[in-house]
């Protein structure tokens, strides 16, 4: 078992790898009444192409991580929610591009729940009957999200940035995809994905780590993994500029929305560099579009923009954009004003004063993020996965400089890297 202190965060981190390769963490929280556990592979819905070393390369249906995941919850016995609820716990799980999770919180039978997520995620019960039962939800599901409009303007704008990445393939597929779906497709990739050796199990709370410890070594010695090479991703080259400058959807809005971002060309970098990238960008759009700038105040006092405008940052080794925007009266006008502003602001900087104010207020929100187990797990996790570490963000934040934030805002703001997506009411 490994020790990591981090004097600054007052935190300490402890770690150790089971003999099949689980990584396992434990974050002792003394005076927390809750315990959050995860259980993570690093499976998510644009893993449709791959091999794992010593096979034959596989393409899957698109949408079956997360058919997957919806699957795992049912046991011989029953609903494992079920069993769950009877020791206190709330359970659930997502699927996103890159990760499938599955977790708890509880404040009683921690042990209990803690054998309960790692027993089921570890036992896949897959029928001929269940699969197809499911084709029928999801189905369902799909066709919600085709009808809410900031699911369609989202994915919308990811399918005008990227043309062949799966990044642009709706995480739970298509009713077509679905369908293809069989039992044995989905024991494949379990098999190859769901590996100790792919997962992380976090836990954080009001527990002992050498408690943690001992029962996953025990529950994991109970289990007969064979030892599985390294999975290969195999993704098909995107081509440079954006799949489409514009996309538009038709759907009963009260008020147009509209998002628009830019596509990365700074891809392939992991580790602390791509962590101080990942920042860095974030904190050139909080700069631009925070609802402290002056670009903000004056969108919103010409009633372009609500409340819910706002930006975010998706970035991964392979694929990485932007996305900005909300509900708006006229977005031909939004857009107009918002290209002026920033192409501005590209030629003078940002002020030293407004940066320093924006680093602050980013360091705030990671410090209270810090008293957040279930935040603390996810972005751990997901760091974790994209060769980083959480607990290394502090001092990656305090080294960037005003000058690399300038410089961030050149790189990424690319007009011929732009696309806009826009829900419209039907005319």
């Amino acid at each position: 078992m490994e020790k990591f202190q981090y004097e600054k965060l007052q935190e300490t981190l402890y770690h150790e790898v089971m003999d099949n390769g689980l990584q396992v963490y434990v974050l002792p929280k003394p005076g927390f009444q809750k315990t959050y556990a995860t259980f993570t592979t690093k499976y998510g819905s644009i893993d449709n192409h791959f091999r794992v070393e010593g096979e034959e390369e596989i393409s899957v249906p698109d949408g079956i991580a997360h058919f997957l995941e919806h699957k795992m919850f049912e046991e011989p016995e029953g609903d494992i929610f079920a069993t769950f609820a009877s020791q206190g716990a709330s359970a659930n799980a997502f699927t996103s591009f890159d990760q499938t999770a599955y977790l708890f919180s509880s404040t009683e039978n921690i042990s209990a729940n803690l054998e309960t997520l790692i027993n089921f995620v570890q036992n896949p019960y897959f029928t001929d009957q269940n699969v197809d039962k499911e084709k029928g939800i999801i189905g369902q599901e799909i066709g919600m999200y085709a009808d809410n409009p900031d699911w369609r303007v989202y994915f919308g704008l990811i399918e005008a940035l990227y043309k062949v990445h799966p990044v642009h393939i709706d995480i739970a597929g298509t009713v077509e995809s679905i369908g293809t779906i069989t039992k044995e497709t989905l024991y494949t990739c379990y098999n190859a994905f769901y590996h100790p050796s792919n997962m992380l199990l976090f836990v954080v709370g009001g527990v002992e780590p050498e408690e943690v410890f001992n029962l996953v070594r025990a529950n994991q010695a109970r289990k007969d993994y064979k030892p599985q090479g390294k999975i290969e991703r195999l993704f098909d080259a995107e081509p440079a500029g954006v799949n489409e400058r514009r996309r538009t959807s038709r759907l009963p809005v009260s008020l147009p929305k509209c998002l628009f971002g830019f596509k990365e060309t700074k891809l392939g970098i992991t580790g602390v560099e791509r962590i101080k990238l990942d920042l860095t960008t974030k904190l050139a759009l909080d700069l631009l579009f925070g609802s402290s700038t002056d670009l903000y105040q004056k969108l919103y006092d010409q009633d372009l923009i609500s409340d819910g405008f706002g930006h975010e940052y998706n970035s991964d080794p392979n694929y990485a954009f932007s996305a900005i925007g909300g509900d708006t009266r006229d977005p031909e006008e939004l857009l107009r004003v918002i290209t002026e502003e920033v192409n501005a602001l590209i030629q003078t900087g940002f002020k030293r004063e407004n940066f320093e104010r924006a680093r602050k207020k980013k360091i705030g929100g990671y410090l209270r993020m810090m008293n957040s187990p279930e935040n603390i797990a996810h972005e751990f996790t997901r760091y974790n996965f994209r060769g980083g570490d959480l607990f290394e963000v502090l001092p990656i934040y305090e080294s960037i400089t005003l000058e690399d934030v300038n410089q961030r805002l050149k790189e990424h703001i690319n007009w011929e890297q732009m696309a806009v997506s826009l829900v419209v009411s039907p005319e």
